[in-house]
């Protein structure tokens, strides 16, 4: 029998599989700031990670302060949204993955994106890996569901 984490984790993966794009949310100097990224999950979910230039506002933000959130939802911008949709947001700390874990994590978003592979291999493009610690799901208008990931 399925535990409500389980549950809620299975729909956050369908999430995943059927979305591309995350809303991630950075600060510096307490000046908030969200960027649009295409985003790819681990298959354990334990970590979300997505490509950036290193020399955007995003990837300074990062760099500066590390602790991010995430945004993903299904909305249509359609009226039923409201009660259909569903919204996760994702917390945690974003590192630039280098090394063996670039090696490993690079197939997994680019399986998602495959389109994306020129930009991937440019000498200026990050892979940025956020370690999830919290899931907040949010379906039904206001049921919201807590995962936690990290103690």
């Amino acid at each position: 029998m399925e535990t409500q984490r389980e549950k809620a984790l299975i729909q956050v993966r369908a999430l995943f599989d059927t979305e591309s794009l995350s809303v991630l949310s950075t600060q510096k100097s307490g000046q908030p700031y969200a960027s649009l990224v295409a985003f790819a999950g681990t298959p354990d979910l334990g970590q979300i990670i997505f490509l950036t230039p290193s020399t955007t506002r995003k990837y300074d933000n990062l760099t500066a302060c590390p602790r991010v959130a995430m945004l993903i939802n299904n909305s249509r911008n359609t009226a039923g949204d409201i009660y259909d949709a569903i919204s996760v947001t994702a917390t945690g700390t974003a590192v630039t993955a280098q090394g063996h874990e670039k090696e490993s994590l690079l197939p997994i978003y680019l399986k998602r994106h495959p389109h994306l592979k020129e930009f991937a291999a440019s000498p200026t493009t990050a892979l940025v890996c956020v370690a999830v610690d919290t899931y907040i799901m949010v379906s039904r208008f206001q049921n919201v569901i807590e995962i936690r990931m990290r103690p």
